[in-house]
């Protein structure tokens, strides 16, 4: 698995887990897509709103397939979320530190969904990439 095919300005990103609280990560790394040039979708059940953005309930609600998702939630909703992945083919999930369980690692790497996990999209991600 290749960092670089998550951190690709092509890539369309949900955040499943975003918050509206500001001092949360899930806000933190949304706004932080958005302020990279991503083309970034905020997933949370219980929001309608993420600053002036639709907050979508889930990954299915979304009117496109993203080639990321981006997990900011606990282990058993993660869980759930890479089997949506699954259901809708979506091919890379990037567990945020938290996130991640061995039992959404295995069912991943079971259903060929690329996965990083240990690792913050945005520290070891986004800003090891703006380095090169």
């Amino acid at each position: 698995m290749n960092p670089n095919d998550f951190l690709n300005k092509g890539n369309k990103i949900a955040v499943v887990g975003v918050s509206a609280n500001q001092k949360k990560w899930g806000f933190k790394i949304y706004e932080e897509l958005k302020s990279s040039g991503f083309r970034v979708y905020p997933i949370n059940p219980k929001q309608k709103i993420i600053g002036q953005d639709v907050c979508y309930p889930n990954l299915e609600a979304l009117a496109e397939i993203p080639d990321v998702v981006i997990t900011v939630v606990p282990p058993k909703v993660t869980e759930q979320v890479v089997k949506q992945c699954r259901k809708l083919g979506i091919k890379r999930v990037w567990m945020q530190p938290g996130s991640e369980s061995e039992k959404a690692i295995k069912f991943c790497k079971h259903n060929n969904i690329e996965i990083m996990h240990d690792a913050c999209f945005i520290v070891n991600g986004l800003k090891m990439g703006e380095k090169r």
